[in-house]
């Protein structure tokens, strides 16, 4: 299991203890309800595919993480990510942040920044060097949660698009 430092910023608050561990096929019920509360659509599909990448593929190597009250285990929180595996010519040093959630409940605790902090930390044991996410540029909120968890606009990469 990871676990976080509670003495360290972001830490627990109101007395709960949050733990930090790998995702599980047990915490589908879960990620799909956290989703569903912040997004308010229900995106069942994607996560039946996210989900059966997850935990049926035997090229995958475990990602993604879930927050957890320590007392219950109650998931307030998740993140998804997947290593590129020479996708695009895109190196294996590399890897992409592709979902995260955190219950309305439980937001602006600290626990989101808690999740990114781990899901770096694991992807760095994994030899990661750089981590991707894409986010709607309008989107403020997430722009400013993203720039400060230290992401910040890609030298690199750029996502082109056309309409059909």
């Amino acid at each position: 299991m990871l676990k976080h430092n509670p003495k360290e910023k972001g830490g627990p608050m109101n007395g709960s203890t949050i733990n930090i561990r790998l995702m599980k096929a047990d915490d589908f019920d879960a990620v799909v309800g956290i989703d569903e509360k912040v997004r308010k659509a229900s995106r069942l599909a994607y996560y039946d595919l996210k989900f059966e990448k997850l935990l049926e593929s035997n090229e995958y190597v475990p990602t993604s993480l879930v927050a957890e009250e320590e007392e219950d285990g109650t998931v307030v929180g998740f993140v998804m990510g997947e290593l590129y595996m020479g996708e695009y010519g895109i190196s294996q040093e590399g890897a992409t942040l592709d979902t995260i959630g955190v219950d309305p409940n439980h937001q602006h605790k600290g626990i989101g920044e808690r999740l990114i902090n781990e899901f770096v930390d694991h992807l760095k044991d994994l030899g990661v060097q750089k981590i991707n996410t894409l986010i709607d540029k309008n989107d403020s909120e997430l722009m400013h949660f993203f720039s400060t968890n230290r992401f910040s606009p890609s030298k690199t990469i750029i996502s082109l698009e056309r309409s059909p």
